[in-house]
């Protein structure tokens, strides 16, 4: 688990729209890395196009490549479904499956891959996953209640929980601390911190200070104006882009002068 993803001469459209244009980005396998801009500068349709979720809108397209351990993503007869199985994804707000309980979120991909498995590897792949969300000792003994009833920073690691269970290499996640209070965000990033031991980590974040704590890359993306294309600025260690970048509309960005 944990691989090396590289965008190359990458562009995103949406019909006739080019919303990002000329990305090339290398994503180390087993970091994290934030990707950080004004609001519409399309650092989270990049996200989305890692593991070919921007397609589900009509229209959407790429020219270009993204690659994963240098395996083509949009090659000809690969299945968008299955990239999402190898690419993870969690978004903004938790969205458990609201019927189901904590248990059956946390193996719903299997069952959606259709993936038979015995009664006990079922429960250890739960738990297992569970573990790795850092929310197996707050719901062990209350497995079988709706996921919905847990708090939202609970709901979010269910969340995680649910995507680390079919096994992915990247995790991507579309600002997965904005909904959340401050307690709960400490723990999410805490996860992340220590989810990158087994994943590659690309966050989607705002807040400047969460991606200086938990990145060891960060990507800025800006944008020129309304109807232009976003397009990735200036890419390097965080510590840098936050000390010293080499392009003034980072430096201005990080230090708070836009955005």
């Amino acid at each position: 688990m944990g691989k090396a993803i590289e965008a190359i001469d990458l562009d995103i459209y949406y019909g006739s729209f080019l919303a990002v244009q000329g990305v090339n980005m290398t994503i180390r396998p087993k970091t994290v890395t934030a990707l950080i801009g004004p609001s519409g500068c399309g650092k989270s349709t990049y996200l989305r196009s890692i593991n070919r979720m921007h397609e589900v809108i009509p229209g959407a397209r790429v020219e270009g490549s993204i690659e994963l351990d240098g395996t083509d993503l949009y090659g000809a007869g690969v299945d968008p479904v299955g990239v999402r199985r190898q690419i993870g994804m969690v978004f903004q707000r938790p969205n458990p499956f609201p019927t189901m309980s904590i248990y059956d979120n946390v193996i719903a991909g299997q069952r959606l891959n259709n993936k038979r498995m015995r009664k006990d590897a079922t429960d250890d792949l739960v738990e297992r996953s569970l573990r790795g969300a850092n929310l197996w000792n707050e719901v062990k003994d209350r497995l079988e209640k709706p996921g919905s009833g847990l708090s939202g920073g609970q709901q979010q690691r269910l969340c995680i929980a649910r995507a680390i269970a079919v096994q992915p290499d990247v995790l991507l996640m579309d600002e997965p601390c904005s909904a959340l209070d401050p307690i709960s965000t400490l723990a999410i990033e805490d996860l992340i911190n220590e989810l990158k031991m087994d994943y590659t980590i690309v966050i989607v974040t705002h807040n400047m200070q969460q991606a200086a704590r938990v990145s060891d890359y960060t990507g800025f993306f800006n944008i020129e104006g309304t109807g232009k294309p976003g397009k990735l600025v200036e890419m390097d260690e965080t510590k840098k882009i936050f000390s010293q970048p080499t392009q003034k509309a980072t430096e201005d960005y990080v230090s708070g002068r836009f955005g």
